[in-house]
């Protein structure tokens, strides 16, 4: 067994113990911050947006950052779940709880992973422990650290079974407003009702021109949350707004998402109804008191099949787990978007069942972890080789 295993669990415990919602990572911070120091971290901080940034250094090669957040979704209902969310019990080789996968479990395993360096394997560049804020609504610590802490490499440590990922689809929000003329419901020819527009924009909305990737497929949209300006059932409404998810593929920006539903909704209007469509701007505040307004809209990205840095790690992993396993897609977004978007290279890897995420089941396998600790270790050696540094 790895010797690192049991202070991992007994950290991931900790972790899930403490609630980190988005906005309120810092006891969890602070936390990572006190197990980066105590594992013997050359140099651990807390930024200005509030992301945990610990290194130790390693010599002239490429540096390498491996990166997780530190936020977690809602728990929902409690009596819901077979065992505590918050209480990190370990039942039949699991831990569970919410951030067990997503993110929790593969944060323990990086922080516990990149600490075997410490002061034993003196790794070839400076290897970065990183913990983001606010991954969950918008990504605000991983768009502030792909300004601030730039890396050939970046490790994202989301869960993927422990197998590699070499990227995924975007997301883009988009909310689509119709105005009419509210006026009561017994006569409704005084006024304009903007539901019939709205009807025909659904009807219509799987007819959206849509970029297509040859490996990640075609871009999809989803309507999602619908409101009026009513709360009455006999009142006509005067407003509706639509909230449509567009999962974009590389190459497809958001603009071009807007252009699309654009086209759809002026061909949908009636004479009297007024449209738009926007992407919101969501002013973010971190524990620290920062703030960033930042798009809905996430980046995709995708590193090729044969792309160095993907087959160095997926030959890692293999080695380690003694079976060939296979190099994936991930189907949600990630941060993994951002750092691409500002041209560095994200290779993705955690433990943790993906499907599990934001679920009641959320449970992560202690061999997973297990496994985890050594290949973070072995990709901190040996990947940075992957981006052309040569020892001699």
């Amino acid at each position: 067994m790895n010797p690192r295993l049991e202070p991992c669990i007994d950290f991931l415990t900790r972790l899930i113990q403490t609630p980190s919602l988005p906005g309120e990572e810092e006891t969890l911070a602070h936390l990572v911050v006190a197990e980066m120091i105590q594992l013997g971290y050359d140099d651990v901080r807390i930024d200005d947006h509030g992301n945990v940034v610990g290194l130790i250094r390693g010599g002239d090669a490429p540096s390498i950052n491996f990166n997780t957040h530190l936020d977690h979704v809602d728990v929902g209902d409690h009596s819901r779940w077979p065992h505590p969310p918050f209480g990190g019990e370990i039942h039949d080789g699991r831990v569970w709880g919410r951030g067990a996968v997503d993110i929790k479990g593969p944060l323990a395993a990086q922080v516990h992973g990149i600490a075997s360096l410490a002061g034993v394997d003196r790794p070839p560049g400076d290897v970065y422990v990183t913990g983001v804020v606010q991954e969950e609504i918008g990504g605000v610590g991983a768009r502030y650290m792909a300004r601030t802490l730039v890396t050939p490499l970046v490790v994202v440590g989301e869960p993927s079974s422990n197998t590699v990922r070499r990227g995924h689809r975007g997301r883009t929000e988009l909310v689509v407003h119709l105005v009419g003329r509210s006026v009561h419901a017994s006569v409704p020819e005084k006024g304009i009702n903007p539901l019939p527009s709205l009807g025909r924009f659904l009807a219509a909305l799987d007819k959206a021109d849509r970029a297509s990737h040859e490996e990640l497929g075609s871009s999809s949209v989803a309507p999602t949350l619908l409101r009026t300006d009513q709360t009455s059932a006999n009142v006509i409404p005067g407003e509706v707004w639509l909230t449509c998810d567009w999962r974009n593929v590389p190459g497809e920006t958001a603009d071009d998402a807007l252009a699309s539903l654009q086209r759809l909704l002026d061909a949908s209007l009636d004479d009297s109804t007024v449209g738009s469509i926007d992407i919101p701007v969501f002013e973010r505040r971190t524990f620290t008191g920062a703030t960033m307004a930042i798009p809905a809209s996430n980046p995709a990205y995708v590193l090729p099949l044969d792309h160095a840095s993907v087959s160095a790690a997926a030959t890692i992993v293999s080695e380690v787990a003694g079976e060939n396993r296979p190099i994936g897609i991930w189907e949600f977004a990630t941060d993994g978007g951002h750092y691409a978007e500002a041209g560095m290279t994200p290779v993705g890897f955690g433990p943790g069942d993906p499907y599990l995420a934001h679920t009641v089941d959320e449970h992560i396998e202690i061999d997973q972890l297990e496994t985890a600790l050594e290949v973070n270790r072995r990709l901190a050696l040996e990947l940075p080789a992957s981006v052309g540094w040569d020892r001699g």
